[in-house]
């Protein structure tokens, strides 16, 4: 399988984690709960898999960045979280920071 699918798999767990955080409503509502501890494993065991096959700076990097830049979109749409300029230059900055880490990578 390739690396690249099982880490943004893994980010994808991690994303759907943290949108469920607030829905969990400090963990006392159980089916958001046990959703947010299932993508929470499920992420980092696809990390642990990921981590064997690529340079970790790459993995974390890559798990972090678009995961942040991910979740601020997604809290934007669902969470009606307001996105100022620097917010939105942050992001920017992350993406470009996650690209040329991924495309300058060691091997």
């Amino acid at each position: 399988m390739n690396v690249y699918f099982i880490l943004f798999t893994a980010i994808l767990f991690e994303v759907c984690g943290t949108m469920l955080l607030p829905i969990s409503q400090n963990f006392t509502k159980i089916f958001p709960t046990i959703v947010v501890f299932l993508s929470y494993g499920l992420s980092f065991y696809m990390l642990a898999i990921v981590s064997q096959k690529l340079p970790l700076s790459i993995v974390y990097a890559s798990w972090s960045g678009v995961g942040i830049f991910t979740i601020a979109i997604l809290s934007y749409i669902f969470y009606k979280q307001s996105l100022n300029w620097q917010t939105i230059t942050g992001l920017f900055f992350i993406v470009v920071g996650v690209t040329i880490v991924n495309v300058f990578k060691i091997n």
